[in-house]
């Protein structure tokens, strides 16, 4: 293992929090080495108190683990920065929209902004399009109506984060639009994904996208007129490990290794392509 950043994302966290934690622990184990930053992709419902009632009816079956992080009673291994996605505390999250720590070593970035973190150059855009809500103004979350909205990004956000020129890795929560479309093995799927994530990455071109929301693990190859490439890496819920984990070894602002889950396995190295030719599934390298 060289010496560069060690970077982790992780897929919709849905409140197993205390799951995480063990996973970064085994993968460490696996690599032998720290994990540098971990960066979630959104719906990782930060709720202070575990039986809030905000928490969406269908997902309060769900683990409500981040309560025993807030009260400091268990905490991260390594810092862990997440993004918004549409299933959180925004009550919470409204009065930090550039960002902010919510528990010891866990931050969340904000609604969109750009940030070197582990020496890597990253850009995020939290939450998922919403036509209606595209041009209206934030409204502060305290119904729920106001609450849903404040899931959704505004045109503004878009427009900002688009200015920038400088992104090794783009943080989204929904998927840009169009990953299916050329992949053999697997039917075209209009509805996944929204035109205004791919066009920010289009005009972004990072060298990395991450993004979860729908719940898949599936790998792609976007190509930007002039030869640039943005290898997308959709991330599953953090249900099992396989799918929801992706660790990247960077090195002087250039990803040098890939793997999936928390064994150590390489998936991928410059020398192969990114993404398998037959339905999106991952392959380890040999």
């Amino acid at each position: 293992m060289s010496n560069g950043a060690l970077i982790v994302g992780v897929g919709d966290i849905h409140g197993r929090f205390h799951r995480v934690r063990t996973w970064l622990d085994a993968l460490e184990r696996a690599l032998e080495r720290p994990v540098d930053a971990v960066l979630a992709v959104g719906d990782v419902e930060a709720f202070a108190a575990a039986d809030d009632h905000r928490r969406k009816a269908a997902k309060r079956s769900m683990p409500a683990e981040f309560a025993a992080f807030a009260r400091g009673e268990s905490r991260m291994p390594r810092p862990f920065h997440f993004i918004g996605g549409n299933n959180e505390d925004f009550e919470s999250l409204h009065a930090l929209p550039g960002g902010g720590e919510v528990a010891p070593g866990v931050h969340y970035l904000g609604r969109v902004g750009t940030a070197v973190i582990a020496g890597v150059h990253v850009g995020w855009l939290s939450g998922i399009h919403a036509p209606r809500w595209l041009d209206a103004p934030l409204q502060a979350p305290t119904t729920p109506a106001t609450r849903k909205q404040a899931g959704y990004f505004r045109r503004a956000e878009v427009d900002r984060l688009r200015g920038e020129r400088d992104v090794d890795l783009l943080l989204t929560h929904e998927w840009p639009r169009g990953l299916f479309a050329r992949t053999p093995g697997k039917p075209v799927r209009p509805w996944m994904g929204n035109a205004l994530t791919r066009g920010l990455v289009d005009a972004l071109q990072p060298r990395w996208l991450l993004c979860g929301h729908s719940h898949e693990q599936f790998a792609a190859t976007l190509h930007h007129p002039g030869g640039a490439q943005t290898r997308v890496a959709c991330l599953d819920e953090a249900a099992e490990p396989e799918g929801a984990v992706l660790w990247m070894e960077w090195s002087e602002r250039e990803v040098v290794r890939v793997g999936w889950g928390i064994d150590g396995h390489v998936s991928w190295t410059p020398a192969r392509p990114w993404g398998a030719p037959r339905g999106g599934a991952i392959r380890r390298v040999p």
